[in-house]
């Protein structure tokens, strides 16, 4: 039987290097100082990746955990929150603002499109008493890519503080989070890093740590409290235990990534060839424009079930890829992020996505995996 595929949007493949860590023997985190300079280099090996001078910070615990981090270490009773909603985790944002005591007001966009730029100026213009804007750059279930450089920087114009879900774009799109004056980017070791879940990756700007540091109320809770790791290195102590083997996999991944001249560029390159395979074969992309180079949804034809569809893929041809979240039925996603951001796997894909098709009766215009070959460039 051929080896399983994991063509999800994350988790991912591993690569097996990053593996390959997970078995070293460990050490005690709190007490080997060793581990200390470990955590630094890695995190300033993220900084490089994500072109920053911010400190970054690793959180033990999957990319959700640093949304919910960012809100409760920001947000006091009242204050108001905007939660900028094109799609399934822009809308999610405002639970947390919530959940802390913020004043969630929401500017809905499109979820078939990235964020109007001009129509989040206009709203601004008349509406810009808040204390942080939450976005994302690349909303996985709808396989759509926001321009966060424009909308940061707007918002900034306005002094809010800016909070970026970047889980699934960070080591696979351009991430500038300096020059996009960024404030929180939050990420996960899970996805285009391929490395095992359960890790966020979280850079915090001067500005967002004055905030932090300088409330009048106390933060509520423990774990999901940023202010708990301000100068964790000289003091030499972590809020808690770390996952040692997690962070030393993330940090060969980080590695892999950085030594990769060509990896956006890959990641752009194959995302292009599969939407021209999707569209040429007669199948609907979700996006109607902006899409991400990460993941790719696409609509299945009126009557096909997209469980089924998955179900015989993965049972019969040992390939797995992903429904989507909330209101978008009949979605599919095939991921082709970090470790599946491969030729031959999306091929592989694609030709037996095509034979799972074939075997519900939906006749496309021409092969998934032929029209895939002869789009890349």
């Amino acid at each position: 039987m051929r080896e399983k595929m994991i063509m999800t949007p994350g988790p991912t493949a591993i690569n097996e290097e990053v593996r390959k860590e997970m078995a070293n023997p460990i050490t005690n985190p709190d007490l080997d100082l060793r581990f200390f300079d470990f955590y630094k280099e890695t995190s300033e090996s993220l900084a490089r990746l994500l072109h920053t001078k911010n400190e970054v910070l690793i959180l033990s615990g999957e990319g959700i955990l640093g949304l919910e981090a960012a809100c409760a270490s920001l947000i006091e009773p009242g204050d108001k929150v905007l939660c900028i909603d094109n799609g399934f985790f822009g809308r999610g944002f405002g639970n947390f603002v919530d959940m802390y005591g913020g004043e969630c007001e929401y500017f809905s966009s499109d979820y078939r499109k990235p964020v109007d730029i001009l129509k989040l100026e206009k709203h601004l213009k008349n509406n810009n008493n808040y204390k942080f804007a939450t976005f994302v750059h690349c909303e996985t279930p709808s396989g759509i890519l926001n321009p966060v450089g424009e909308i940061s920087k707007l918002l900034k114009s306005y002094n809010i503080l800016t909070v970026v879900d970047m889980v699934s774009s960070i080591g696979g799109e351009d991430v500038f989070i300096d020059d996009w004056k960024i404030d929180i980017a939050l990420g996960g070791s899970q996805k285009c890093l391929s490395a095992p879940p359960g890790l966020t990756i979280l850079s915090v700007s001067e500005d967002a740590w004055g905030k932090i540091l300088n409330r009048e109320n106390k933060i509520i809770g423990y774990y999901s409290n940023l202010s708990i790791w301000k100068n964790w290195y000289n003091k030499k102590k972590f809020p808690y235990t770390q996952p040692i083997n997690d962070i030393k996999a993330l940090n060969k991944s980080v590695k892999i990534a950085l030594a990769d001249d060509k990896l956006i560029e890959k990641h752009k390159r194959i995302a292009k060839a599969v939407r021209k395979s999707i569209i040429n074969c007669g199948l609907e992309l979700y996006p109607i424009k902006g899409y991400s180079n990460t993941v790719t949804a696409f609509k299945l034809p009126k009557g096909i079930n997209e469980t089924k569809i998955r179900k015989h893929l993965y049972n019969k041809y040992h390939i797995m890829i992903a429904n989507s979240l909330g209101d978008l039925k009949d979605v599919l996603r095939i991921g082709h992020m970090g470790e599946n951001c491969c030729e031959e796997k999306v091929y592989l894909t694609l030709k037996y996505l095509d034979k799972t098709l074939k075997e519900h009766s939906v006749n496309l215009k021409d092969k998934l995996h032929i029209q895939f070959e002869k789009n890349l460039d």
